[in-house]
């Protein structure tokens, strides 16, 4: 088991009055992007997002502040979100020819590196044959026995088409065994955007500033209790004065739409203990860390089995997927061998079991952790070590392919602690790192991440990067 690594104090233009005008401006400025290979300095002297800015005041007249999902909109870095044209191994290319070292992975499914030639290859092998069927094929006996076999909580699983959608069935299915109504959840961690879960959630919301969501009904929520991550006795209190009524407490194991805040040493191991005591079950949310933080996820990591676990991202090799499993005797309570009714029309799809199958056998391959351990850890000490040299009170930390930093002298323990970030110093440090050739998540209450295509190179490249930056801040 690799070492934890934590590293503690230790303007947009106006929109167009015509879209269909600037989609046309933006193709025609695309197809006379030229591809670039310069220095830093030649990338930064030539930085620009106006095709990226063309396509997105357009796109703002055809979606919902322009994006379909919330983060991708920049609110909380400012300036102009970026358009990508395509991804290869640790790289990422906008539609004005901009490249940048990436460390978002896609939210983190690109462990692997992007486009993966192996992938790619059985990807094209398996379209031949179609690419839905709604019907079982034999990949999802594959994908799941290699679910089974790496996880220990997971005795049988059920694939999804997303994280979402897996917590959603993981929480009926909890409230069904249980025959309990009650879920515990933390302040800062994120479940999806399914009613019972926006309760002071992270990510995205946190993001955008928003305490809750307007629609959520008040009665979808009456039934979350939540806690700060970490806080030991709140959880105490909660089981004491619902005694019985507790169904589940659902976390991320290692919070990451907070940032990167990891547990402290005794408390998955007190969470364990309680519900086992209270006749609640535990569920890790493993929707990030599964598969990343080793192969068998945060519950081999630490060495805490939970009774149910919700899985995504990586298992699907870049395609949408999720998947819930657990504890066989609960598992049984799933429809068509139980009464515990949950169904999607692309579930098990063979796309995204090929992309997970080729995906989970390369991590099996020597040496996988070992390198996002090193170059994980080469990359959050620079930046740290570059940081505090700049004068600026900065933490954060790692495991494996994992990590994150806040402009805050820290330690950082749950989410009150993480909004002591410096969010405004953090905008202007993403700006600077864009223009640097270097792309993070457009917030500072996001995880980062590394990939096996991540060469030494690029990590020096960052750091460099980063020093620039933060002397300039």
């Amino acid at each position: 088991m690799a070492g934890i690594g934590l590293s503690w104090p230790s303007k947009l233009t106006e929109r167009p009055t015509h879209a269909s005008a600037v989609c046309r401006s933006a193709t025609r400025c695309c197809a006379s992007s030229v591809k670039m290979t310069v220095s830093v300095d030649e990338k930064k002297k030539n930085f620009t997002l106006k095709n990226s800015e063309d396509a997105f005041n357009a796109a703002k007249e055809l979606m919902p502040g322009g994006v379909n999902s919330p983060v991708r909109a920049f609110k909380s870095v400012g300036g102009q979100p970026i358009i990508f044209d395509s991804v290869k191994g640790s790289h990422i290319r906008d539609i004005d020819g901009n490249d940048y070292i990436d460390y978002v992975g896609s939210w983190g499914p690109a462990i692997i590196g992007h486009a993966d030639d192996e992938v790619l290859a059985a990807l094209a092998e398996t379209m031949k044959k179609g690419t839905s069927f709604g019907a079982p094929c034999l990949l999802e006996n594959t994908l799941a026995e290699m679910v089974i076999s790496a996880v220990p909580s997971i005795e049988m699983v059920r694939f999804v088409n997303s994280g979402t959608e897996a917590c959603m069935g993981v929480l009926r299915l909890a409230r069904a065994y249980t025959n309990r109504q009650k879920i515990i959840k933390f302040e800062g961690c994120y479940h999806g955007h399914a009613d019972p879960f926006l309760v002071k959630a992270g990510s995205g919301v946190a993001t955008l500033g928003l305490p809750d969501s307007p629609g959520v009904p008040k009665a979808a929520t009456t039934d979350t209790l939540t806690s700060p991550y970490n806080d030991i006795e709140t959880i105490k209190e909660l089981f004491n004065t619902n005694k019985g009524e507790i169904a589940a407490v659902i976390l991320e194991p290692v919070v990451g739409n907070a940032g990167f805040i990891t547990p402290k040493p005794e408390f998955l191991s007190f969470l364990r203990e309680i519900t086992k005591e209270n006749d609640s079950l535990l569920i890790f949310d493993e929707v990030m860390t599964g598969f990343r933080l080793a192969y068998g996820g945060a519950q081999e990591y630490f060495g805490i089995t939970p009774d149910l676990t919700t899985l995504g991202k990586i298992i699907g090799g870049g395609l949408p997927v999720g998947a819930y499993g657990g504890r066989r005797d609960i598992m049984e309570m799933v429809a068509p061998a139980g009464p515990m009714y949950q169904a999607g029309t692309l579930s098990g799809n063979p796309l995204a079991m090929t992309a997970g199958i080729h995906t989970l056998k390369r991590l099996q391959g020597s040496g996988t952790y070992e390198h996002l351990d090193r170059v994980t850890n080469q990359l959050i000490n620079g930046i740290l070590n570059v940081g505090k040299k700049a004068g600026h009170a900065i933490s954060g930390g790692y495991i494996s392919g994992m990590f994150g930093f806040f402009f805050t002298d820290g330690p950082v323990y749950n989410f009150e602690d993480a909004k002591k970030s410096d969010t405004a110093k953090f905008a202007k440090f993403y700006r600077g790192m864009l223009e640097e050739g270097v792309y993070f998540a457009p917030s500072q209450f996001e995880a980062g991440f590394t990939s096996l295509a991540h060469t030494d190179q690029d990590i020096q490249q960052t750091i460099d990067a980063a020093e620039k930056v933060l002397r300039q801040l």
